[in-house]
């Protein structure tokens, strides 16, 4: 577990599957993360090298999604042709009565963290949808800098690199 002085990021399992579902129907989620379907019950099970799937906790209470996967090695290839040492993130707070509360900063620098405990880490990317003005400053008040917008299936996004 990854921990800070009030959160810890934890392996998501199956026992996370109703959790994962209800916030995925969240209009806070789906304003993050777009109405994509990530096959909650088939990822859950998989355990994948290049990719961790972890639940951030807050005094006891599960509060959150991070996702950090290497996009050179994903076996989907969503994030195209990439360089060796990058590192990308997805999070959101499923619980909308957290927002605003600093949650978001912890999750994501708890994160940050871990991508960087890996020495071979040389960047991490991350690509909220262009439209969601608030995730774009939030990245942008952690030091990640624009580099492009660009086309993820349906999703119009914004690329950011730290």
């Amino acid at each position: 577990m990854t921990h800070s002085p009030w959160l810890e990021l934890r392996i998501a399992t199956a026992a996370d599957l109703p959790l994962l579902q209800a916030w995925d129907c969240a209009s806070h989620v789906i304003a993050a993360k777009g109405e994509e379907d990530w096959g909650w019950q088939a990822e859950l099970a998989r355990r994948p090298p290049w990719r961790e799937q972890l639940i951030a906790r807050w005094q006891g209470r599960d509060i959150g999604f991070v996702q950090i996967i290497d996009p050179q090695l994903e076996d989907e290839h969503y994030w195209g042709e990439c360089e060796p040492g990058l590192k990308a993130i997805d999070i959101w707070i499923g619980e909308a009565d957290l927002l605003g509360q600093g949650l978001g900063t912890a999750m994501m620098r708890a994160a940050i963290q871990r991508c960087f405990d890996d020495r071979t880490t040389k960047a991490i990317v991350i690509d909220p949808l262009a439209d969601n003005l608030r995730a774009r400053r939030f990245y942008e008040r952690l030091g990640f800098a624009h580099v492009e917008d660009r086309c993820f299936g349906d999703d119009a996004c914004a690329v950011y690199r730290l």
